[in-house]
């Protein structure tokens, strides 16, 4: 089985777990959101989704933005994780876009030079040696200087095959928006009950 179907069937049954619905009701529910004219909701699923490709927090800071906004955990997740893993096609076409139109000019080299060996460095032995499986686990990790644009950055300098790197950026991802989401969705329910006593 190719590891991309793979990737998306995994996605499809995880999201369907946590929906708990088939996709037809899914796509459903996703349409009277987006229909209605609630637009409170709209502005949560927009802000959701402009935080988790931002890169000040990706969907550590848009998953839980939009679970504590009363966004269905669901949404949440998905969303969170359809914009974090827009980030390496989208970085890595600027990076090559600009490396052509700018690499000749000696402040921008210098500072690309200066971010390389920051992400080369923040990444470790472990994603040259490992490979996908590091790349994988580093993105994975919901830590600060970690995720999808450090590690886009890591997969360039590093010279990884860039289907490869997508893939395991992306498992990284999926996992790192489910652990997020998860805590997200236990905590609040957790403050929720403590609030009642």
């Amino acid at each position: 089985m190719n590891a991309t179907i793979l990737s998306l069937y995994i996605a499809y049954v995880i999201f369907g777990a946590i929906v708990g619905s088939p996709l037809c009701t899914t796509l459903k529910t996703f349409s009277e959101l987006c229909f209605t004219s609630n637009q409170d909701m709209l502005e949560i699923l927009f802000y959701t989704f402009l935080l988790s490709i931002s890169p000040l927090g990706e969907a550590r800071a848009g998953i839980p933005y939009g679970i504590l906004n009363d966004l269905h955990f669901g949404w949440a997740f998905l969303i969170g994780l359809v914009a974090n893993v827009l980030i390496y096609p989208i970085f890595m076409w600027l990076i090559d876009t600009f490396n052509k139109k700018f690499w000749h000019h000696r402040i921008y080299r210098k500072s690309v030079v200066k971010l390389c060996r920051k992400a080369k460095k923040s990444v470790g032995t472990s994603v040259e040696k490992y490979g996908f499986w590091g790349l994988m686990v580093f993105v994975m990790i919901p830590l600060p200087g970690t995720g999808a644009y450090i590690g886009t950055i890591a997969s360039y300098v590093l010279k990884m095959e860039r289907r490869s790197a997508f893939m395991a950026i992306s498992l990284g991802l999926l996992i790192s928006c489910f652990l997020m989401a998860g805590v997200t969705y236990l905590g609040n329910k957790g403050v929720a009950l403590l609030s009642l006593n």
